[in-house]
């Protein structure tokens, strides 16, 4: 090529040897414009130029100058350009500066490298993208995981479960299914959806699992199952799809990408359905053009980020579904405590249950107060649940004590009044006996009328005699505070005596008889109030012995102590306001407030609620009550809360 060549001959000489090169075939060799060559391989691009083309006609690259920005095209010179420094050249992509005639292994070697150091750098980026790609997922996954085994309650964990698939995978739409029944009939529970673009109502409703639903289908497999359109299924599927329901709600669901939920034991638990990916998941699915413009099918790496999800989503579900199963135990074996209990003691029933809800809808008014005493104090969820236990058990150790002293109505029990009446009928038999043999030996001896007249009213004074001190034995018996002079009837009858059949001398009531109609207030002995009081060393001992674990391992304590009195003077362990836990002093109030107005109890009235109120301010006076937790109660009326929550 003679020097008078101009650069439209460098170019049609590059163009002829490249395409002419055998190594270039798979390329794409173009001349977009008559001053420009250009060599494309996928989205890659090597642009061939004459120098005087970057001196004075600069203009003809601008078609390529974003993808010079981003990287995705690189410039070759041919021939050395005007100007002399040529940073700003290599900063725009300027790969290569060839002579304006280069040899033909020139051209190919400076083109050939071009693309190579595109494809590196392109590569580069990419394996940059998805390590930043890689590194978010794997973040959000791992916040997925946190916030699933964090979560225990059933139905919000599946609302957890739900919205974190939607999430990673770019779903619109989904749904959550239950495996329920038996093996014999096991069923799918339809129990959530979600939607971001339309709002509709559901309710829970139950199929089988069979190979008539995708569903059914991928619970009988194991296996995920992918659909590009669902109103166009694949060819020989055994399933289908009802389109009834979106023409009801308004809705188009094309994709759906559907996951079993497995357990550890590799059973199905559940099935998850993703509906309709979108490119934008900002976008709201309202028209079908919507559709055909954003749904695209769920592509593998959502099937890879669902199963993840999925996995853990199993195994989370498990665990609460586990965790659900030991806490309806709890409640059970609470329940059935409780029915023991009173079953053992009728006249306190539904005792423990009032005192529960007492002392929790205390508790709740507590949790939200900002001031005074208790302004830090605070109770979750499980703290709730703790202190219900603990008050629903606190007379849990009555199952230790004699059931005829819990029952004690009187102060007799009735076998003991009943020897104390036989006893009373034996001396009436044998005064009358006395009398009658009397009276015979007067007859028999001529005795005048008049003697015969003064035993039969010796036998009906003492005879009165009897009755009057039988009705002071029956008055003294009644669980009633006993006045002075009944307490000296007693103190006198216990120094009668009669002669038994045998003709030993015997006492008319025993001391043991004489101690408990002594008693000046109720009807219990001090022994056997002793032996009631047992009851919360009992209810400790027994609670102690069942692992409640971390989250209710202070049931034992709190139950315990709900007899303690702030001065020391409580039972069992005479414990002082600052060693009695604060919900054993909650407890407290719930039990004498329940003890005074409960309408149960066959051995006294139930006390009006202003004269119940008035009884815990005493209790607070003589310290054994606390003063802010017996004001919060009465200024929240916290009575009226607890039976509204049980209306509900």
């Amino acid at each position: 090529m003679t020097s008078q060549s101009t650069p439209l001959d460098t170019i049609d000489r590059a163009a002829a040897l490249l395409l002419a090169d055998g190594r270039f075939f798979a390329d794409v060799v173009t001349r977009p414009f008559p001053l420009l060559l250009t060599v494309t391989r996928g989205d890659i691009v090597v642009v061939l130029a004459p120098g005087p083309v970057w001196d004075r006609g600069r203009d003809l690259l601008k078609p390529f100058a974003e993808r010079f920005a981003e990287g995705l095209a690189n410039l070759v010179l041919l021939g050395r350009p005007e100007e002399k420094d040529l940073a700003h050249a290599m900063n725009l992509g300027l790969a290569s500066l060839l002579p304006r005639e280069p040899e033909p292994d020139e051209l190919m070697i400076a083109v050939q490298r071009a693309l190579e150091m595109l494809e590196s750098k392109s590569r580069a980026e990419r394996r940059g993208k998805w390590l930043k790609r890689y590194r978010y997922e794997l973040g959000e996954l791992i916040n997925i995981a946190r916030a699933m085994t964090t979560e225990r309650v059933v139905d919000k964990l599946f609302s957890v479960i739900l919205e974190k698939s939607r999430y990673v995978t770019g779903a619109d739409a989904g749904s959550i299914y239950v495996v329920e029944g038996d093996e014999s009939s096991p069923q799918l529970r339809f129990k959530l959806t979600q939607n971001d673009s339309i709002s509709f109502d559901s309710r829970e409703f139950t199929m089988p699992i069979s190979n008539r639903s995708i569903a059914g289908t991928v619970a009988l497999s194991k296996k995920t199952i992918s659909i590009a359109d669902v109103y166009h299924l694949p060819a020989g599927s055994s399933f289908g799809f009802d389109r009834s329901f979106d023409a009801r709600i308004g809705y188009r669901t094309k994709s759906m990408l559907v996951a079993p939920l497995i357990s550890q034991r590799d059973e199905v638990i559940g099935v998850i359905q993703l509906i309709n990916k979108k490119k934008d998941p900002e976008k709201k699915l309202l028209t079908q053009a919507d559709v055909d413009e954003q749904v695209i099918e769920f592509d593998e790496r959502s099937d890879e980020l669902l199963g993840m999800v999925a996995a853990q989503a199993g195994v989370s579900l498990e665990n609460v579904m586990l965790y659900d199963e030991i806490r309806k135990l709890f409640e059970g074996f609470v329940k059935a405590s409780v029915e023991a209990i009173e079953s053992r003691d009728p006249t306190t029933s539904g005792h423990s249950r009032r005192v529960a809800d007492l002392t929790v809808e205390l508790a709740k008014v507590i949790d939200g107060y900002t001031e005074g005493a208790y302004k830090d104090a605070s109770f979750s969820r499980e703290d709730l649940r703790e202190l219900e236990y603990a008050s629903l058990l606190h007379d849990f150790g009555k199952i230790g004590v004699r059931e005829k002293v819990l029952v004690k109505a009187k102060k007799l029990y009735d076998e003991s009044l009943d020897a104390i009446r036989a006893r009373f009928d034996f001396v009436s038999r044998t005064i009358e006996s006395d009398v009658l043999m009397r009276k015979v030996r007067a007859l028999e001896s001529g005795a005048p009328k008049s003697e015969l007249l003064a035993l039969d009213q010796e036998l009906v004074a003492r005879r009165a005699e009897l009755d009057v001190a039988w009705e002071a034995i029956m008055g003294a018996n009644e669980p009633t505070v006993l006045a002075a002079g009944d307490f000296a009837k007693i103190e006198v009858l216990a120094k009668e005596t009669y002669v038994d059949l045998r003709g030993e001398v015997r006492r008319l009531i025993t001391d043991e008889e004489v101690t408990a109609l002594s008693v000046k207030r109720g009807s219990l002995t001090a022994q056997e109030f002793d032996e009631i009081r047992s009851h919360v060393s009992h209810t400790f001992r027994f609670l102690s012995q069942i692992p409640w674990g971390k989250a209710l391992r202070r049931v034992p304590i709190i139950a315990g102590a709900h007899h303690e009195r702030l001065n020391g003077t409580g039972y069992p362990n005479r414990l002082r306001a600052e060693e009695i836990p604060m919900q054993s002093k909650m407890m407290s109030i719930s039990d004498v407030y329940d003890a005074l107005t409960a309408s149960d109890r066959p051995y006294k009235k139930a006390v009006p609620l202003e004269r119940a109120i008035d009884i815990l301010e005493y209790g607070v006076k003589d310290q054994h009550l606390d003063g802010e937790l017996v004001r919060i109660f009465r200024e929240a009326r916290i009575w009226e809360r607890a039976e509204s929550v049980k209306k509900q």
